[in-house]
């Protein structure tokens, strides 16, 4: 990853199933600290899964934010390393950017329920952030494929995990009645793809029989002001250093 880093000139990184400790974090972003404005640090948010080496989310920027939580749902659920929360100054205006992992479920197993749950608290937590800030974007691994044309083999997926109807059903709700602008595929509208995650068993890479499951969801006011959406695919099987590719976009806040 820090050969990318290198490259990028991200003001803002998401980062999903980080799998680390604060400490882990610090050490690789102090390593390429040259990297943020004006030679300065990245600031790093971050929240930890409850299990220890799980899940995991991030936020890292070369300016601080003004507040974060992480908190979603009920008091007893958890959604400890799945959803953080930053709002940060742009100028005169203010950005919530939510750095979200949802789990990938296993169906007709505890795993699946656990989804819908998180599901369904995401989406009334988008609700209520697309109303009390125009300025908002959700980004992340999501795992599910939202309609066919986000799964190569969506024929052979559609009672998986991932694809399946009551799954896609939310993305619906998000893109539908929230108005939230999903903007991978409003920059490729009717095409397949572009895919941000291949499996590593199999020749899944090499023949691009992947996922899109890695989305930037904006609020409208936000979605008109985005612009070159890019999957940074690795060049070759052999030069990944994730099963995902990073996927960025630029904001003229």
């Amino acid at each position: 990853m820090g050969d990318w880093l290198k490259k990028s000139t991200a003001d803002v990184l998401a980062l999903q199933e980080v799998r680390a400790s604060r400490a882990d974090l610090d050490e690789l972003f102090d390593q390429h600290g040259g990297l943020a404005t004006n030679g300065g640090k990245w600031h790093i948010l971050h929240d930890e899964a409850s299990a220890k080496g799980r899940a995991g989310v991030a936020l890292v920027s070369k300016v601080a934010s003004l507040e974060s939580k992480t908190n979603l749902g009920p008091k007893d659920f958890d959604s400890a390393g799945r959803w953080l929360e930053g709002v940060f100054q742009v100028g005169n205006k203010k950005i919530t950017l939510v750095s979200c992992y949802v789990h990938s479920g296993e169906v007709e197993t505890a795993k699946q329920i656990e989804k819908y749950k998180f599901l369904e608290a995401m989406q009334s937590r988008m609700a209520k952030l697309s109303k009390e800030q125009p300025l908002a974007l959700v980004v992340g691994d999501l795992n599910v494929g939202h309609t066919e044309l986000d799964i190569k083999n969506w024929k052979g997926n559609i009672k998986n995990a991932g694809f399946l109807p009551e799954e896609r059903a939310y993305f619906d709700n998000f893109m539908g009645k929230q108005g939230w602008v999903d903007i991978g595929r409003a920059s490729h509208p009717n095409k397949p793809g572009p895919y941000t995650w291949w499996s590593y068993r199999g020749k899944a890479f090499d023949t691009d029989a992947g996922w899109r499951i890695d989305y930037h969801l904006a609020t409208p006011a936000l979605a008109k002001v985005s612009g070159k959406y890019k999957v940074h695919r690795a060049p070759s099987y052999d030069a990944r250093w994730s099963d995902h590719s990073p996927v960025t976009v630029e904001y003229a806040i």
